[in-house]
């Protein structure tokens, strides 16, 4: 079966803001989230992707918008199906603010029982992305042959969600996985999924103490366990 590269958009405003953007429109790259995306086509050198598929988001078509000029011609798909979670009532409110609401303990303990006020179920996002993402590898493997390699650039959740499916984990348990902006993950489907990389940024500065990168990604990792939202 092909490999698929899970990248999750670069960080945003909303991010350096600490607010769950959602579906809010406007929500870009912030300057460190265009650093991001400007690194990718080094990341991903000698990498001969078949395609790329995205949320239709701005952040996650301006964080494939370098790779994709460094490729003329590479087929680039935006996948509505992929899209951010439907936050409802908690669009765009600030993530400190939204830690103190009752059903941030379901969402932290029980994510299979959430549902947003005025938007979507945890549950109703796992299905519709897993189900986008499982079609779109059996669409190039069926066009590009069993050694393909795609890429999907999408959101925090959504990555969540498709690991978990693929290693077999209840929804209730996808809150332990932490995919960090503009990282990389690669898995295999096939009779036993194989992960086979997780949340690669090429960076491991967050794991030097006392330094800037510690504290922002271990900010961004305990923040909220609402991960996609921004």
């Amino acid at each position: 079966m092909p490999t698929l590269l899970l990248l999750r958009h670069g960080r945003t405003t909303a991010n350096s803001a600490g607010l769950l953007a959602g579906r809010a429109p406007g929500v870009g790259l912030d300057d460190y989230g265009s650093a991001q995306a400007a690194a990718l086509p080094a990341r991903l050198a000698g990498v001969p992707l078949a395609a790329v598929v995205h949320s239709p988001l701005q952040r996650c078509a301006e964080t494939v918008a370098p790779l994709l000029a460094d490729r003329p011609g590479l087929p680039a798909f935006a996948e509505e199906r992929v899209v951010e979670c439907d936050y409802g009532e908690w669009t765009n409110r600030r993530l400190a603010e939204l830690a103190e609401e009752p059903l941030m303990a379901t969402v932290r303990r029980q994510p299979s029982a959430a549902v947003f006020p005025g938007g979507e179920s945890l549950r109703a996002v796992s299905a519709r992305v897993v189900a986008a993402t499982r079609e779109w590898d059996a669409r190039i493997a069926a066009e590009h042959g069993p050694d393909a390699v795609w890429l999907m650039c999408t959101h925090g959740d959504n990555i969540k969600a498709i690991v978990a499916d693929a290693l077999g984990l209840h929804l209730d348990l996808f809150q332990r996985l932490v995919p960090h902006p503009a990282s990389v993950s690669a898995l295999r489907y096939g009779e036993q999924p194989l992960l086979l990389r997780f949340g690669d940024t090429g960076d491991l500065a967050e794991f030097v103490p006392d330094t800037e990168a510690a504290a922002r990604d271990t900010a961004e990792a305990t923040r909220s366990p609402v991960g996609g939202g921004a």
